[in-house]
């Protein structure tokens, strides 16, 4: 009598199914409905990648598959994974690997189990080998870049240069040394510091022709510059800035104006990295009686001569504060107020924010419990009294800039949030704060009163038709012009309420008023750059240039009937016409 040898049973399949699809809904769904929020990030990309390990232990106890093709293909799985991690993203902690990789080779796991189901086990499993195999041999050949604010992140080849290579191969066209001066002064037209010299981006006494088509922009000069997302201070025929020179050093560069050329540079060993907006600086110089005053990505604060570059004095603010460098990296840009360099801190048991003498960089005071911040100072005066606002976590601290005496705090908790934006001073009385991130979403106008030494806040109305990411905005006649996450919008301050808002095409992008002219330069996502008419009873756009190439975050600045712009590639200066 003969026995019957059962055949294998057919792979059971639905559970991958069901991951993929779930997985899928995730990748969706989250950004949509829970846009820049913890959910976003943890659905959407989280999903996916949680999916993708529920297949590795589905194949190995539920797949109905075993001995050898039990094991080996989750083997040749796990070691191409961790090769990827070794060779090419440690200094990202393996996150492109996890967050990417793992999805897609097991979706193609999935997909080849599926497409081989009526060939034979044997091609089948010997088949699914080579796609696991072939599918990292692909994500290795593809570099994972940074991400934009969707977190969908840049790929290129991986035998292409980077943009810091080509930085570096072609930076010696323009490197040789601009005339320096013996001093550098501030005059009026100038833009000293981050967003200009009342940090508003309002740029006054500017009036430009809007007729581009008959008037276009002139492009004066445009070359690579190191990776960093801080924007330009702006003296005389001075360019300056901080960037990301090669793989271990930051710098502050001061560039001509005119032609481009390199006036100095100061270089210090630092790099900061992350996986969003990848390597470098995050903040702005800030020149104040001939010096230039810069915070490094890793908590480096720098005092230079403005004129030629050498150092005055240096601090590690983690080392002074007790601090760990944030998520995203330290971002403030310097504000020097009554002799002291104030800066976000982040530090422990009252020292979220410090200030150093300007003179000599001694430690003046630390004041403060925000834990988590991305804003820079900003000088107020309520009640007749100057203060500076420093936006965090916390919400609102306000401090006396000579002792760091607290004023008073505004409480607007987003324990483990990022607040970016900054500020908007409406008054002697009120002040707009946003945030685009978290449950609690939105913006708050808070009118803020003097009794004596007492202080108090109080919340004159909140709106969800203005939630800032990381984008500034400028108060203009009455109303507000900023970035609804990716929309730009117009908002009535008097109520909040919305008078018009764009769709998505600027993306998460910055603004400049020309407050004289009542004209908004909006510098899109993508590097373009649009006038726009400052009319709350409509959204017209006047005129359109391509300025830059590739994600742009930095703030726009124009000076000197000259606009400049920059993002973690290329820097470029434009003449307008003036009227």
């Amino acid at each position: 009598m003969t026995t019957a040898i059962e055949p294998e049973p057919k792979i059971r399949l639905f559970p991958a199914i069901f991951l993929i699809g779930l997985a899928a809904a995730a990748f969706v769904l989250f950004p949509i409905l829970y846009p820049r929020t913890p959910y976003h990030f943890l659905g959407g990309l989280g999903g996916p990648t949680l999916a993708s390990l529920g297949i590795l232990i589905w194949w190995l106890r539920g797949s109905r598959v075993y001995g050898t093709f039990r094991w080996l293909p989750v083997v040749l799985f796990l070691v191409p994974a961790m090769a990827n991690i070794f060779l090419f993203y440690r200094e990202g902690l393996g996150i492109p690997v996890v967050l990417f990789g793992f999805p897609f080779v097991t979706f193609l796991w999935v997909a080849w189990l599926v497409v081989s189901r009526p060939t034979p086990r044997l091609v089948q499993l010997a088949g699914l080998l080579g796609v696991i195999v072939g599918g990292w041999a692909l994500f290795s050949m593809v570099r994972i870049g940074e991400m934009n604010a969707e977190i969908e992140p840049e790929l290129d080849w991986r035998w292409n240069p980077t943009k810091m290579e080509k930085f570096q191969q072609e930076r010696a066209k323009w490197a040789a040394a601009a005339p320096a001066t013996d001093t550098i002064a501030v005059k009026p037209g100038d833009w000293p510091e981050f967003r200009g010299p009342k940090r508003d981006d309002n740029a006054t006494g500017v009036t430009i022709d809007t007729d581009w088509n008959t008037h276009p922009p002139k492009l004066l000069w445009k070359h690579r510059i190191g990776a960093g997302w801080g924007s330009f201070a702006v003296v005389g025929d001075k360019l300056f800035t901080q960037e990301q020179v090669d793989d271990q050093q930051e710098a502050v560069t001061c560039y001509s104006a005119t032609d481009g050329g390199l006036v100095w540079e100061y270089k210090y060993p630092a790099r900061f990295y992350e996986q969003i907006a990848g390597v470098g600086p995050r903040g702005t110089p800030t020149i104040v009686n001939g010096r230039c005053y810069t915070f490094g990505g890793s908590g480096k604060l720098v005092c230079l001569d403005a004129a030629k570059g050498t150092l005055i004095w240096e601090r590690d603010v983690p080392t002074d504060t007790g601090a760990k460098v944030q998520q995203w990296g330290y971002s403030s840009s310097p504000l020097v107020v009554k002799g002291v360099v104030i800066v976000f801190a982040n530090g422990p048991n009252g020292k979220g924010t410090a200030a150093y003498k300007a003179d000599t960089g001694e430690l003046a005071w630390t004041a403060g419990n925000g834990t988590l911040g991305y804003s820079s100072g900003h000088l107020a005066n309520f009640g007749g009294v100057e203060q500076v606002l420093m936006i965090s976590d916390l919400g609102v601290e306000s401090y006396r800039p000579a002792d760091g005496k607290v004023l008073w705090v505004h409480d607007w908790k987003q324990r483990g949030v990022n607040r970016v934006s900054q500020p908007a001073v409406l008054s002697d009385t009120d002040l707009l704060l946003g945030t685009g991130v978290g449950t609690d979403q939105g913006t708050q106008r808070v009118h803020v009163t003097r009794d004596g030494d007492a202080w108090k806040t109080e919340v004159v109305w909140k709106s969800k038709n203005l939630k800032p990411y990381f984008n500034d905005g400028v108060v203009y006649q009455g109303h507000f012009y900023g970035f609804d996450d990716r929309s730009f919008t117009c908002i009535d301050l008097t109520d909040g309420s919305q008078k018009w808002k764009t769709g998505t095409q600027y993306g998460h992008g910055q603004v400049l008023l020309l407050g004289d002219a009542g004209v908004l330069v909006v510098q899109a996502v993508d590097g373009r750059i649009f006038l726009v008419a400052a009319n709350p009873d409509e959204h017209m756009e006047l005129a359109k240039l391509q300025a830059l190439e590739g994600k742009t975050w930095n703030h726009p600045v124009i000076a000197h009937g000259k606009l400049f712009v920059r993002n973690n590639s290329e820097v470029a200066v434009y003449e307008l016409k003036m009227k």
